[in-house]
C-alpha cells in the first residue's frame, strides 16, 4: 500500500501514513487526460454563434450579371466568400456535453492523487482544526513545501469554515472540501496537503472513494387476476 508523509499541526514530522487500499491504482495517464479534457470542456458555456447567409443582413439581389462582366459568376453578396457574409460550418450555440461515468471520475481521481505521491507532491496533515491563526498555519505550509514556489491545495475533510478563514489569506493556497475534489483539481493544484479526518472510518468524506458499483434493477411483475363473474338467477 501507498505510503505518505505524516505531518503534525506545527509542520513536524509524524512518521509514514499509510493510505487506504482504495487508493491504490495503476497510472493510466491517457484516463488521466481524458477526464481532464472533460472537466475543462464543461468549464465554460460554449455559446459561441455565428450567422449563416440566410440571417446576414444583406440585400439577396444578385451583385451583378451573369455573363458579360469577365469575372466569376456570382449571386447573393452574402455568400460566405465575400467579406461580411455568412459563415459556413460555423458554431449554432449548441454545445454537446462531454460526460465521465462516477466510475471512470473516481479512477481518474485516484490516478491524479498517485501521480502526485510519486512527485512528492501529497503530503497529509494530523490537526488542521487545531489552526486558529494565519500565522501558525502559514509556518505549517512552508514547512512542508519547503523551496516550492507552485501554488498548494488544501483538501479538507469538510466545509470547516474556521480553517478555510484562516488559510485564505495566504498567497498561492485553495482550500477544498474532499468530496468536492476531482482529478482536475488534483492535477493543476501544485503541492496537494490532505486533512488525516478524511480518512476517518466515521468520515463522509471517505465514502465518497468507494467504488462505484451498480445498481440492480429489480422488476416487480404483477400477477394479473382475472375478475370473478358473478352467476345471475
Amino acid at each position: 500500500m501507498a505510503k505518505v508523509t505524516l505531518f503534525s499541526d506545527t509542520g513536524v514530522k509524524k512518521g509514514n501514513f499509510e493510505l487506504p487500499k482504495d487508493f491504490d491504482e495503476k497510472l493510466n495517464l491517457k484516463l488521466l487526460a481524458q477526464a481532464i479534457h472533460v472537466y475543462e470542456d464543461r468549464s465554460h458555456p460554449g455559446l459561441a454563434r455565428v450567422k449563416s447567409r440566410g440571417e446576414v443582413a444583406l440585400s439577396t439581389r444578385k451583385i451583378y450579371r451573369q455573363k458579360g462582366t469577365g469575372g466569376a459568376r456570382h449571386g447573393a453578396k452574402s455568400a460566405p466568400i465575400f467579406v461580411g457574409g455568412g459563415v459556413t460550418h460555423g458554431p449554432k450555440g449548441v454545445k454537446r456535453q462531454l460526460k465521465l461515468s462516477d466510475k471512470l471520475r473516481l479512477k481518474a481521481l485516484k490516478i491524479a492523487l498517485n501521480l502526485k505521491l510519486s512527485q512528492d507532491s501529497l503530503f497529509v496533515v494530523d490537526g488542521f482544526s487545531t489552526l486558529k491563526k494565519t500565522k501558525v498555519a502559514q509556518a505549517l505550509i512552508d514547512k512542508i513545501c519547503g523551496d516550492k514556489k507552485s501554488n498548494t491545495t488544501v483538501v479538507l475533510a469538510g466545509n470547516d469554515k474556521s480553517v478555510i478563514l484562516v488559510l485564505r489569506n495566504i498567497k498561492n493556497i485553495e482550500t477544498v472540501d474532499y468530496k468536492d475534489l476531482n482529478a482536475y483539481k488534483v492535477y493543476f493544484g501544485g503541492t496537494m496537503i490532505l486533512d488525516k479526518r478524511i480518512f476517518d472510518s466515521k468520515s463522509a468524506a471517505k465514502q465518497s472513494i468507494k467504488k462505484v458499483t451498480k445498481a440492480k434493477v429489480v422488476v416487480n411483475r404483477k400477477k394479473t387476476v382475472k375478475p370473478v363473474k358473478k352467476s345471475v338467477k
